[in-house]
């Protein structure tokens, strides 16, 4: 999961794309990077790190121009390298740079493709850079000096065309303008917006409505899936269809954990869908303990927050914040590799005693994903003297991997896999477990826009809406993408980093 930025702007965009970064933080904690253009000249910083290390001063002043896009990395098929980094960028056609949230399931036909057919070679282990060279090879074939609007549309239909899975975009060409593009199926959030000012009118492309707000601009809408929207140098909006025949199904795993509460995507209110979470969650714990023995709601931070409180609301049993957390450490979830997970979750967390003592505790958390978070912080609340330790998760069981860009890969390390809910709550150490049923979570995503007719909830019932995910194809992710393969590409990248350095 990554976030991802563009602006076009009469003035220099070089401090906006940063704000609109940080904003989007949350989206990637990895690697960030930005890339301007200016007349006919690109200027590119990026490198592992948080948004506010990657980018000093020195840094910023020569992020020349008036347009150019950035991306926050989530690392998933990759590695915490900052070869990974993006923007990518591809100096044929006209020069061209792209920051990508998703992930392609045909990666490996494609790349060979574009190395046999296309003549393009790819120097890293990124999807991104492959969609770059397809949409710049598709782009190439108009054959053109001056590309127009219609050129790029053409392009991306060709990407449409070729590429499977989930993939929203934005892309800067030289001189021309910028583009956004999202996939047939709408797996992954885009919105676009403008905001008047005395020189003229700006436009924003952006992962996270919040972003766009935070920044002052007007949302216009959501990028509907297999839309392009391409803004030219002179600031005129151009959009288009360019998928044969789109539906939208956007992940529902972004209204449980990733996105900010006060984003909404397709129409959707994230923070609405939280609260409708907890309602529903409540309505099955009366079902299935209606004589429980709660004594108060804890939540864990911080996607929880609001789902707890409507939880605890409904059940009439006092919510109190009875951890605090530790801002400077990331989200433990998308960090790399399971060690690190164990590590921070200490670090991350700590209990107030006095909210435990002695007190039969339900602890309601957004998901529980490999479970490592969840068993230590029973055990925290455990220390910390409670008598009877409960666990709520406001999202159904995870049992099958991800394969559009969240960092869920294999089925072996998902602990709901192979296992009900009573004996996740054996693994995990809670007294009972209650799990939020599929149903209940996609009304209350439904709730926002009743028109959205299916989601993506393949983590959760393994159906994967793009089609093309085989057994053959979830053993290579595994192979690719478990926490084992990405600590031996640290590793090895440690060893040829000191070596290089000798």
């Amino acid at each position: 999961m990554c976030g991802i930025v563009g602006i076009v702007s009469k003035s220099p965009v070089n401090q906006s794309i940063y704000d609109g970064l940080i904003v989007l933080q949350h989206r990637g904690q990895d690697a960030a990077g930005i890339l301007t253009c200016d007349d006919s000249r690109m200027y590119m910083r990026k490198d592992n790190g948080l948004v506010r290390d990657v980018f000093h001063t020195r840094h910023m002043i020569r992020l020349r121009g008036n347009m150019g896009i950035g991306h926050t990395r989530y690392p998933t098929a990759g590695c915490s390298s900052s070869a990974e980094a993006q923007p990518f960028y591809v100096n044929s056609p006209f020069g061209i740079g792209l920051a990508h949230n998703g992930n392609l399931i045909n990666a490996a036909d494609l790349k060979r493709d574009l190395f046999r057919e296309d003549r393009r070679h790819i120097n890293t282990d990124s999807d991104s850079e492959i969609l770059l060279n397809v949409f710049a090879h598709e782009l190439q074939a108009s054959d053109k000096l001056q590309v127009e609007a219609d050129d790029i549309f053409m392009a991306v239909a060709g990407v449409h065309q070729r590429c499977r899975g989930a993939y929203s975009a934005v892309a800067v060409i030289t001189g021309r303008g910028i583009l956004g593009f999202r996939d047939p199926h709408g797996i992954r959030p885009l919105v676009f917006g403008k905001r008047e000012t005395s020189e003229g009118t700006d436009y924003m492309i952006a992962s996270e409505s919040v972003a766009l707000d935070v920044l002052g601009y007007e949302v216009i809408r959501d990028v509907a899936p297999g839309e392009a929207v391409f803004i030219d140098v002179e600031g005129n909006l151009h959009t288009r269809q360019c998928a044969e025949a789109p539906q939208l199904t956007p992940c529902i795993f972004e209204y449980v954990y990733f996105a900010r509460p006060d984003s909404f995507m397709d129409k959707i209110s994230v923070y609405k869908a939280r609260i409708s979470m907890g309602e529903f969650l409540a309505r099955k714990i009366k079902r299935e303990f209606p004589d429980h023995d709660i004594d108060v709601v804890v939540p864990i931070p911080e996607s929880s927050l609001t789902s707890a409180l409507e939880l605890a609301y409904h059940l009439g049993v006092k919510y109190r914040a009875g951890f605090v957390k530790n801002r400077y450490i990331g989200r433990t979830f998308i960090m790399p590799g399971q060690k690190m997970r164990r590590k921070s979750v200490r670090q991350k967390l700590n209990a107030i005693d006095l909210e435990f003592n002695d007190k039969n505790v339900l602890l309601v958390d957004d998901s529980i994903v490999r479970g490592t978070t969840s068993q230590q912080i029973i055990q925290m609340a455990r220390d910390a003297g409670a008598r009877k330790v409960y666990f709520a998760s406001a999202a159904p069981p995870i049992r099958y991997p991800n394969v559009y860009g969240i960092d869920m890969p294999t089925a072996s390390e998902l602990i709901a896999h192979g296992r009900d809910e009573q004996e996740v709550a054996q693994a995990i150490g809670a007294d009972w477990l209650v799990f939020q049923d599929l149903s209940d979570l996609v009304e209350a995503a439904r709730r926002g826009n009743p028109g959205i007719e299916q989601f993506d909830c393949s983590v959760f019932d393994g159906n994967y809406v793009t089609g093309g995910v085989n057994a053959d194809y979830l053993h290579h992710l595994e192979a690719l993408r478990s926490d084992t393969a990405k600590e031996q590409r640290n590793q090895d990248n440690e060893v040829l980093e000191i070596h290089n350095t000798a």
